[in-house]
């Protein structure tokens, strides 16, 4: 009777090894097939772009001509953007996220906010562009400008960089709480020089997470009137005379990047398709950048946590 028991739990075991071996080789597979379909699509436009991209290209603006056009508006308008959306959505992001895990009191209240916040991150891109042509460019009179482009970008990927904050900060242990507390330090003693600090690689990845999906947004800046052609480029931020800094480009009109692959894709002819390709390389080139900067930085707050 024993032998038949040990036999039949062999028995047992040999099939759920089987299956997460099945499980395994599925996921192996999923994953693989996944990787090869994005290698294959970045490697055909490689292949029709790269021979586009040259430094006319990158100091050009568009034209009718598809051998003159070129993404200098487009690129910098797309950097302009971004930068208001990172100096918005960052700071209040993180900002939130911190209240809502550390000191917002538990109740029916923060747990609507919480609900609420969770929810906005699946709402489609569109309705964030609608909201913001009511709020910013019409209610607050922002017109059709950089600031309304990254102010819309910004509450469109908030609730990820919330979400990123609270996941993060809620991975760390108690005890570090705790014997912070024990030492005598106060509440944002112990957030701001324990919490945060080994939390820090958490939240730059929900920020990579959100501002690889606000560069390549199209529909809200569409929305909010971005314009397809546009021969000129925004005032300077930084001026020759004093006090050296200027905020006149917040105000500017301008296009990004999928503007710009969007135009070009829509003409007939095949020559605007090849700089629709070779505008795709540089803007995968520049999410590469933002994501190589953010994990620069992630991994020297690692660092210096490890000394």
């Amino acid at each position: 009777m024993q032998d038949k028991e040990i036999q039949t739990l062999r028995s047992m075991i040999a099939r759920r090894k089987r299956w997460d071996v099945i499980f395994a080789v599925v996921g192996l597979f999923s994953m693989l097939g996944g990787v090869v379909t994005l290698a294959a699509l970045i490697a055909g436009m490689a292949m029709d772009g790269a021979p586009r991209i040259s430094w006319d290209f990158f100091t050009s603006f568009p034209s009718r001509h598809a051998d003159q056009a070129g993404i200098l508006s487009a690129w910098v308008g797309t950097t302009l953007v971004m930068l208001v959306t990172a100096f918005t959505a960052v700071p209040l992001g993180v900002a939130a996220g911190i209240y809502l895990e550390e000191y917002a009191p538990k109740n029916w209240m923060t747990d609507l906010i919480e609900i609420n916040v969770t929810n906005l991150a699946g709402v489609p891109s569109i309705v964030y562009g609608l909201l913001a042509l009511g709020l910013f460019v019409y209610k607050l009179d922002l017109g059709q400008s950089i600031v309304a482009a990254g102010l819309t970008l910004a509450i469109l990927i908030l609730p990820v960089v919330i979400v990123s904050t609270r996941e993060a900060i809620r991975a760390i242990p108690g005890t570090i709480r705790e014997g912070a507390f024990a030492l005598g330090a106060t509440k944002w003693q112990t957030v701001a020089h324990h919490v945060l600090p080994y939390s820090t690689a958490g939240i730059l990845t929900g920020v990579i997470i959100g501002m690889s999906r606000a560069i390549g947004e199209t529909a809200p800046i569409i929305t909010i009137g971005a314009l397809t052609y546009i021969a000129f480029l925004p005032e300077s931020p930084i001026k020759s005379e004093f006090p050296f800094i200027s905020f006149e480009w917040l105000s500017s009109a301008f296009t990004v990047m999928p503007i710009q692959m969007f135009n070009w894709v829509s003409r007939p002819q095949e020559e605007f398709h090849v700089n629709a390709a070779a505008a795709g390389l540089v803007l995968i080139f520049m999410t590469l950048i933002m994501n190589a900067m953010a994990i620069f930085i992630r991994y020297h707050f690692r660092k210096r946590i490890k000394w």
